[in-house]
């Protein structure tokens, strides 16, 4: 086993230990594959699934193994307008299984999100029965304090460039604490206990994925 890989393992293990101490169930899967047939056993056939944005679902595998599942598929990629998207924002809130990343995860087993619209963080506070979040171990942090420093100073410039908003981060690389209207940083969560034990499954992925 290569250095890196034993340093995720363990860390792993230490953070799936605090994961369900705040009632969380947690599993790690040292690649991409794994954590795909992972995710897939735990989602029941014929099931309405959906998704949060995410670059870690798409990199890791994920989106296609859902097109191509025995499921009903809530697909905002589907959407032909903005009010369709809205709709399925909405709808989305109804699903069996959500399926998201998270933005950061501290080492005592907090989730730590940022959005935009505000709709990926609405569904993990509340609405799906079930809430599957697929991470890579890269996003492991020590606490709040750094899990907020990472957001604002790669991840959301880094999302911003990559959909084109109009934000000072995606003209500099550089959080300005904005209000701008494209402002991706609108809504902060910190998830430090799920009250429904069994809804948030979190799954540790030992490879470097998202941003």
């Amino acid at each position: 086993m290569k250095p890196m890989e034993e340093f995720y393992e363990k860390q792993a293990a230490e953070l799936i230990k605090n994961l369900h101490r705040r009632n969380m169930d947690a599993f790690y899967c040292p690649d991409c594959a794994s954590a795909v047939d992972k995710a897939m056993s735990l989602i029941e056939k014929g099931s309405t699934v959906s998704f949060g944005g995410s670059m870690t679902l798409s990199e890791c595998g994920m989106m296609d193994a859902l097109r191509n599942a025995d499921l009903q598929l809530i697909d905002r990629s589907c959407a032909k307008s903005p009010e369709e998207t809205a709709g399925i924002y909405h709808k989305a809130l109804d699903a069996d299984y959500y399926l998201m990343s998270s933005n950061a995860i501290t080492l005592d087993g907090q989730l730590v999100n940022v959005d935009g619209n505000g709709n990926r963080v609405a569904a993990l506070i509340y609405g799906p029965s079930h809430v599957i979040v697929m991470a890579g171990m890269n996003k492991v942090v020590k606490d709040v304090e750094s899990a907020f420093k990472r957001i604002h100073t790669l991840t959301a410039p880094t999302n911003a460039m990559r959909l084109s908003l109009k934000t000072p981060c995606q003209a500099s690389g550089v959080c300005l604490d904005c209000t701008s209207p494209d402002c991706i940083c609108a809504q902060s969560v910190i998830t430090r206990y799920s009250r429904t034990k069994g809804r948030i499954t979190v799954i540790l992925i030992g490879e470097t994925l998202g941003y």
